[in-house]
Parts: structure tokens; C-alpha cells; sequence
């Protein structure tokens, strides 16, 4: 079966459109509005082998927040969509990447408990107009809303660029290994015989 999906959230604040392919070779289109957010997610994408078309419009004349942290949620439910029954799926994945004098570890758990553990240090609250809290944002409402377990450790960096860099590459190749499938599961990767209730319920 394709494992892919389409989630379309609009509110008073935001209106996101997402088309996410899980199996796909990184072809993108994205655009937020916000020229730095529109770059990491094409890292994502690109290293991560996921096909997405993104769309965002937002109060960005407010500031970035909501359009960033409502992306991490759409971004999160088609994740979590395209994943159906998480059945037979490796379910882990890390991975560590360098940039320049910045290196980053992402490790993943898509096993349905939500959780965000992130530890980096930027040396500045800005990358350019981007407020650099924001990558932190995005990270908790994504986590949420696929339902996985994300700790983002940032080792060491001085440039605030290289670092957010590293952290959306890192994440899309600990993703891409998470949800590939492996034959040799049988069912959910777990002892208890299943994941977290609440993983595989629909948006």
C-alpha cells in the first residue's frame, strides 16, 4: 500500500495545506512564508526521502509562531496518517550530522507516546528574521501530533545556521530509518503487542 496523506487545517491564525509520501525520493515544494522554515523543511524532505508539497499562509504581520508551530502540526498528523497501523515499520531511528563545525543527533521513537526531549545551545535568538526558539516549537507540536518520542541533542556549533541545519537533516534520515518497513516485523515492533493506544487513531 502507498503510505501517504493529505491533512488540510485552517483556522483564524493559520491555513495549511500538506501532501506527504513517506516512500518517496525528496522531491519538495514548500512554502510558509518564511524563508529559513522553507529551507529547513526542504533539508527534511531531501534527506529524509519524503516527498512533500507544503503550503502555509499566516499572521506572519503577528510574528512566525503560529504559522511554524501550526506546520509542526499538520506535518505531524501526515506523518502519523501515512503511517496507518505503524504495523511491521522499524519504529527507531538515529542519526548523527555534522555541518561544518556544528554536529547534531536526532533519535526517534514512532511507537505512539509523545515526548521531546531538546537540548541546543544557540548563541543567538536570531537567524536573520527567524526567531531560533521557533525550531523548538516546531519539534514539540510535530512530536505531538506523529505521536513519537524526539530527542534533539546539539553536541557542539557557533553558527545558529549550521546548527538548525544539522537538526532538520538529522531528523529526516532518524525518520526515514524509524518508518521504513522491515520484513522481519510481525505486527507492532513491541512486546506488549501493540503500541500506545491512541497511535493509530485518525485526525
Amino acid at each position: 500500500m502507498e503510505r501517504v496523506a493529505t491533512i488540510e487545517r485552517k483556522t483564524k491564525e493559520t491555513h495549511i495545506r500538506a501532501e506527504l509520501s513517506l516512500d518517496g525520493q525528496g522531491k519538495n515544494s514548500i512554502e510558509t512564508g518564511v524563508g529559513f522554515f522553507d529551507h529547513m523543511l526542504t533539508l527534511f524532505a531531501c534527506h529524509g526521502f519524503f516527498d512533500l508539497e507544503l503550503s502555509a499562509a499566516g499572521d506572519l504581520h503577528v510574528d512566525y509562531h503560529h504559522t511554524v508551530e501550526d506546520v509542526g502540526i499538520v506535518l505531524g498528523q501526515c506523518f502519523s496518517s501515512a503511517l496507518g497501523t505503524r504495523e511491521r515499520i522499524r519504529r527507531y531511528g538515529s542519526a548523527w550530522v555534522p555541518m561544518d563545525e556544528a554536529l547534531c543527533h536526532v533519535c526517534v521513537d514512532v511507537g505512539g507516546r509523545p515526548y521531546l526531549v531538546f537540548s541546543c545551545s544557540f548563541n543567538t535568538p536570531k537567524i536573520g528574521s527567524f526567531d531560533v526558539e521557533l525550531v523548538e516549537e516546531f519539534l514539540r507540536a510535530f512530536s505531538n501530533h506523529l505521536k513519537a518520542n524526539i530527542h534533539v541533542n546539539c553536541l557542539y556549533g557557533k553558527n545558529a545556521h549550521h546548527m538548525a541545519e544539522a537538526v532538520f537533516k538529522a531528523l529526516g534520515r532518524a525518520l526515514d530509518i524509524a518508518t521504513q518497513i522491515d520484513e522481519r516485523v510481525r505486527g507492532h515492533l513491541s512486546t506488549k503487542g501493540l503500541l500506545s493506544e491512541d497511535s493509530t487513531k485518525k485526525f
